[in-house]
């Protein structure tokens, strides 16, 4: 669990301290030229560099008709920990992880140069099966979306739509799935209940347990907590720590807080550009960028 500092003063390119007002005026600037349309080349910290992969970002650039909302970005998703993605609304957050696992395919106007590979593999090769790759990759959504059904059929839906129907296997893999979301004591005992009768955050831990049956590698989180309240925000954070290690985990939050909690790395992106991307301790207590220095003390966005 990552703590947060006060920042430390901005340092300038010779590594003298920098005056914070100065520091901050400069960001501005860079800000006002990003928002021109101007170049910006984000800032990657190298332990950032040295973590094994899973996902890797490459040049990536999206469309919306002719509105660019992602510029050319590119970076790594370390396996096995926990990512998180700040920046201001309509940043770009949440349409760079839906890229991920292909769910900006349901949208007509939407066009992307550069790739996105997981684990190896571009996500947009024409021999993909998108569903293989929304199974490899699940996507937990900001507002709860249980399907109108049993607690048992939400679970084991990504089995039945492969064609699973032995039972026993079924069985085995929804009482999996709802002891990693923390759920299945709540609910071991009403499987058969609707999934719509369910209160909000124990329905997000439940369309969290969905996506792990789909046995995925990467877990998607689009600001997951947004709608839930204090304690049910607490359940899925404990719920995230508990998870990374076996599962690669990107999480988009507005929440600072949240994401210097429960992220290893945190990535700020800004109408569409990464940056500042890095250890989630140096981004909140020592970033290199007055910019994300202005960002992560409320100084803008």
């Amino acid at each position: 669990m990552t703590s947060v500092e006060s920042p430390s003063p901005s340092v300038g390119a010779l590594g003298a301290p920098v005056p914070l007002a100065r520091a901050l005026s400069a960001g501005a600037s860079r800000l006002d030229a990003i928002a021109r349309g101007e170049p910006f080349q984000g800032e990657i910290h190298a332990e950032v560099a040295r973590e094994k992969s899973i996902l890797e970002i490459d040049r990536f650039s999206l469309w919306y008709g002719s509105k660019q909302v992602l510029f050319n970005l590119s970076m790594i998703i370390p396996r096995g920990k926990v990512t998180a993605i700040i920046g201001p609304s309509g940043c770009g957050k949440s349409t760079l992880i839906r890229c991920i696992n292909r769910m900006n395919d349901l949208i007509e106007s939407v066009r992307t140069e550069g790739d996105i590979r997981l684990d190896g593999t571009s996500v947009f090769d024409s021999k993909v099966d998108v569903t293989e790759i929304r199974k490899r990759a699940g996507m937990v959504f900001q507002k709860p979306n249980p399907f109108p059904m049993s607690i048992f059929e939400n679970v084991v839906y990504p089995l039945r739509i492969r064609g699973v129907r032995d039972r026993t296997v079924l069985t085995e893999v929804c009482e999996r799935s709802l002891r990693a979301a923390a759920l299945w004591d709540e609910v071991k005992n009403n499987l058969q209940q609707s999934a719509l009768q369910l209160s909000g955050g124990q329905q997000q831990r439940l369309c969290i347990a969905r996506a792990l049956a789909g046995d995925p590698e990467v877990l998607l989180l689009d600001e997951p907590c947004s709608a839930l309240d204090p304690i049910a925000t607490n359940k899925i954070e404990d719920l995230i720590r508990e998870l990374v290690g076996p599962y690669t985990i990107v999480i988009v939050t507005h929440n600072m807080q949240q994401a210097a909690r429960v992220s290893d790395y945190t990535a700020l992106l800004y109408l569409g550009r990464l940056i500042e991307y890095g250890p989630t301790r140096e981004i909140f207590s020592a970033p290199h960028l007055p910019e994300t220095e202005a960002y992560v003390t409320g100084r803008f966005g």
